[in-house]
């Protein structure tokens, strides 16, 4: 057996997110079912973390165990000639046994994409959460800076999520203007579900007044949804990276 560690680029705009579904296509089985056909065996891909529907990704990683004698490095090859072009492989190698696209993850970084003008656009509107209304850029800044810790977010989580612990630690959080594009990016060593997008609607409320940048730490403290910004749509994020503590 060969454990094959996959890199992985998408458009998420036609899928129901990245994790297999009953009754909607998603990433995770286009993957599968192509590997399946190329390895002539049934294939276990295991993702680093889901992304909802509509979510993109340029770094997402995935790894399966297979007894397949393909060259490691030639399954970006063949899976790109079988699957469609808004999946991508990037690069494959054969990684140690014990490696686990999930559990040896130990970060993620993710962007969140917005336009702030008065019609939007068309061409990039599947990769671009529109906001018409004028943004305080500078208090969404410092806002994103307060992320930055160690801190229990569960306000910043969406309901019903069950997790063993809803403290994460955020290394980098920043926003980016460039023109009318905004990018809000933040790297940590883990996310609960939704809590970027909950993150980035909170900032999005910042820049209309709604939510002083100077209540952000008693926000976060209060651990209730209620009181933390809307869920920004799926659109505008993008998965952009995992880390491993090796290079592998």
């Amino acid at each position: 057996m060969r454990n094959i560690k996959l890199t992985i680029e998408y458009d998420g705009s036609s899928y129901a997110g990245w994790q297999r579904q009953k009754n909607a296509m998603t990433v995770q089985q286009k993957l599968e079912e192509s590997l399946e056909k190329l390895c002539g065996e049934p294939v276990n891909v295991i993702g680093s973390g889901r992304t909802d529907s509509g979510v993109h990704a340029r770094g997402q990683v995935s790894n399966f165990k297979t007894s397949s004698t393909i060259p490691p490095e030639r399954y970006s090859y063949a899976l790109n000639s079988m699957l469609p072009s808004d999946i991508r492989i990037n690069c494959s190698k054969e990684v140690p046994m014990d490696f686990h696209a999930r559990f040896s993850a130990t970060g993620k970084k993710y962007r969140y994409s917005i336009i702030n003008n008065t019609h939007g656009t068309a061409i990039d509107r599947q990769y671009l959460h529109h906001v018409s209304s004028p943004l305080d850029i500078q208090a969404m800044k410092e806002a994103a800076k307060i992320f930055e810790g160690t801190h229990d977010y569960a306000g910043f989580m969406a309901t019903g999520s069950p997790v063993k612990s809803t403290v994460r630690t955020i290394y980098e959080s920043k926003l980016i203007q460039d023109g009318s594009l905004l990018h809000f990016t933040v790297t940590g060593n883990g996310f609960l579900y939704n809590m970027v997008r909950i993150m980035a609607g909170t900032l999005i409320d910042v820049g209309k007044g709604k939510i002083s940048a100077n209540v952000i730490p008693d926000i976060i403290a209060y651990r209730k949804r209620e009181k933390v910004g809307a869920t920004a749509p799926a659109n505008g994020l993008f998965l952009e990276e995992v880390y491993y503590d090796e290079l592998l």
